[in-house]
């Protein structure tokens, strides 16, 4: 079996031994992050049965897009977000993930073609207030969510986050059980039904999952390191 879809093989068994393990019944999805690989890479593994693949690249992810527009691909934005962005992300992604501004939210809704359903949402919260990170903090969620309801072309689906790296189990894991119970919190005080947690990646994917993760984002354990020329 080609490297590639062995590890691809070995991500899923973890995800599922991972899933197995916590009361939580609600699937767990594979977001394999494709940024700099190549099409061939992203076509293998939707040969293998992948769907979902996460882009932080915009001129990267449309080439790929248009050479596999024949797929029924879901494509997800996962990176920074620069105004200038918003039109071509609002046309050709299903999901974003880093919604990190209210201003970002209602550019996407303003560009998203009338013919597409609803974009997909998750506001990014930095959830260990890091300097180096954006995102919303905590406190911040109950302002933002209130008028990004109200903007139609976009479904708010839940909350993403990428806690301060750190090795230890613990830490990861409150960090993730901190974005759980503030999703939690918007479902209750708004009557809410919001679904995903997008958060733990190839370093912390069983803390993510024991608390609740529903889409793991990987790349690095699929793909290999990222070549070194890439930024």
């Amino acid at each position: 079996m080609p490297t590639l879809l062995k590890r691809y093989a070995q991500q899923l068994e973890l995800i599922n031994q991972y899933a197995a393990k916590r009361e939580n019944s609600q699937k767990v999805s594979l977001l394999a992050v494709s940024k700099t690989r190549p099409a061939s890479d992203v076509l293998s593994l939707y040969k293998a049965g992948q769907r979902d693949f996460g882009e932080n690249y915009l001129q990267d992810a449309l080439q790929k897009q248009q050479c596999l527009a024949h797929l029924d691909i879901s494509w997800h934005f996962i990176g920074p977000i620069q105004s200038n962005k918003t039109r071509d992300i609002a046309r050709f992604f299903s999901w974003v993930h880093s919604v990190d501004r209210l201003k970002i939210a209602t550019r996407l809704n303003q560009q998203r073609p009338a013919y597409l359903p609803p974009l997909n949402v998750c506001l990014q919260v930095n959830i260990d207030g890091e300097a180096s990170k954006s995102g919303f903090s905590l406190e911040q969620l109950d302002e933002v969510v209130e008028p990004l309801l109200g903007l139609n072309k976009l479904c708010l689906r839940g909350l993403m986050a990428i806690p301060r790296a750190t090795t230890q189990a613990d830490e990861q894991r409150g960090a993730f059980k901190r974005l759980a119970l503030a999703k939690d919190r918007l479902n209750e005080k708004f009557g809410l039904t919001l679904d995903t947690l997008s958060m733990g990646m190839s370093g912390d994917l069983e803390s993510a999952i024991s608390e609740g993760a529903s889409i793991v984002r990987v790349g690095t354990a699929i793909f290999g390191a990222r070549p070194k020329n890439t930024v």
